[in-house]
């Protein structure tokens, strides 16, 4: 059983499971899936309710704040327990362009070289953790989700604003991938 959830999931199954959790989720109680929105939720429950954005009742979404820790003990369980410490495989193609940027340490899910809190204090480090975090939270708040609520829960429920938004989410992140970060990484 162990080794089952060891190796990844194919997208025959791992598909129709997250697609099957919009349906569950609104026969079982019209529920929207989503989790920029629990940032909001925390901040209610934790800041005084004189500010107008947080006034409303948190309390029904208490099942949000519940997914997303589960989401949070997962990864925490799954990183210590059942990834074993081989190294990450990657094109071998993308190895050799990453090579030309001083990226060659593939033994954790993020590169070290970029993933540190010596690299914050650089340049190139500042502008992908803390830019790039501020403009990933200001988007999602802009947008009024992130991709999973508008690409999963927006779209198996056609709403225009969703398509719209995961469109943006897709355009900006080929634009990233293959434009801006390669500049990035050249810093």
């Amino acid at each position: 059983m162990l080794e089952l959830i060891k190796e990844p999931w194919p997208w025959y199954v791992a598909g129709p499971i997250i697609g099957l959790t919009v349906p569950i989720l609104l026969i079982l109680g019209n529920k929207s899936f989503g989790i920029s929105s629990s940032l909001r939720h925390i901040c209610a429950a934790c800041i005084p309710a004189n500010i107008s954005f947080f006034k409303y009742d948190w309390k029904k979404e208490l099942w949000n704040l519940f997914f997303v820790f589960g989401i949070f003990l997962g990864g925490m369980i799954t990183s210590h327990y059942l990834i074993n410490n081989a190294e990450i495989l990657v094109n071998p193609k993308l190895k050799a362009e990453l090579a030309t940027y001083g990226i060659t340490d593939f033994s954790n899910l993020v590169p070290t070289q970029l993933m540190n809190f010596a690299s914050l204090l650089t340049l190139r480090g500042f502008i992908i953790m803390v830019v790039g975090g501020f403009l990933v939270g200001f988007g999602t708040r802009y947008a009024g989700g992130c991709t999973s609520g508008h690409a999963i829960m927006g779209l198996s429920n056609l709403q225009w604003p969703s398509l719209v938004a995961t469109s943006c989410f897709m355009a900006g992140g080929f634009l990233m991938a293959n434009v801006i970060l390669p500049i990035i990484l050249s810093l």
